[in-house]
């Protein structure tokens, strides 16, 4: 069966008003709702280095244990799970009620990460609020590093920089056209393919050429369909009819 593109754009053509009605409206609703269910998510972190040291002498002078630096990397690992259990989170919620959270929610908004083949962790947070999500982070990473040496009875932890409150911060999730041009190719789509559904299932006879598939005859002649005449043109050619003048006949 010969696919007849031509075809295809006259009957697009001729319902060209219902897809752009259903295309403004899937769009224009899909706007207002991706805007008033934007809600921004603020993210701040700290770093910590884990480190270890020892005396070199009696004065009391400290060098880096050089030999204990693959041990701390190895340790990274197991200090990230430590973070993200009540054993830490539980401590946190505890001292500083001010944060408003529950043992649950830090653990679920507290991420830790590492960067590879350094000794350096950070501990990440989201939150809704800017201010709340750089006090939790501080102080995940205060509560962790005094707790660190009951647990592993090691005290190898420090900070390296803190979570600050920045006048105007960043939301991590800015807000993004993507469904808005999601939902005006959907509908664009949708749309088109109905109207070329809809023109399928129409088995009236339109031209002359299905005439000739259903009746397997050929046809003589068709009438085209005359316009019809607006009633002012009627009027006005009336009114220039009795306008004419008439010769009249003198005897």
């Amino acid at each position: 069966m010969e696919i007849n593109f031509k075809e295809y754009l006259m009957v697009i053509k001729k319902r060209w008003w219902l897809i752009v009605i259903v295309v403004f409206i899937c769009t224009f609703l899909t706007s207002m709702y991706t805007t008033s269910n934007y809600v921004p998510i603020y993210q701040a972190s700290t770093k910590l280095i884990v480190n270890k040291t020892f005396e070199q002498d009696q004065l009391g002078t400290e060098q880096i244990d050089y030999g204990a630096i693959g041990v701390n990397m190895a340790l990274i690992n197991t200090y990230k799970e430590i973070i993200k259990t009540p054993a830490i989170m539980d401590k946190v919620v505890q001292r500083y009620p001010d944060l408003r959270v529950s043992t649950d929610q830090l653990i679920s908004i507290v991420n830790v990460t590492n960067l590879n083949d350094t000794q350096v962790m950070s501990i990440v947070v989201r939150h809704f609020s800017h201010e709340r999500a750089v006090g939790i982070a501080n102080a995940v990473s205060d509560v962790f590093q005094t707790e660190i040496p009951h647990i592993m009875k090691v005290d190898n932890i420090t900070i390296l920089n803190r979570a600050k409150v920045q006048d105007n911060p960043t939301p991590v999730n800015q807000k993004s056209n993507q469904y808005i041009i999601l939902s005006f190719v959907a509908s664009m789509a949708a749309t088109i393919g109905i109207i070329l559904l809809l023109d399928a299932l129409d088995d009236t006879l339109k031209t002359d050429e299905d005439i000739r598939q259903v009746f397997e005859t050929s046809t003589l002649a068709y009438i085209p369909k005359a316009k019809k005449m607006k009633l002012k043109r009627k009027n006005k050619l009336s009114k220039k009819a009795e306008e004419i003048p008439y010769a009249k006949t003198i005897y």
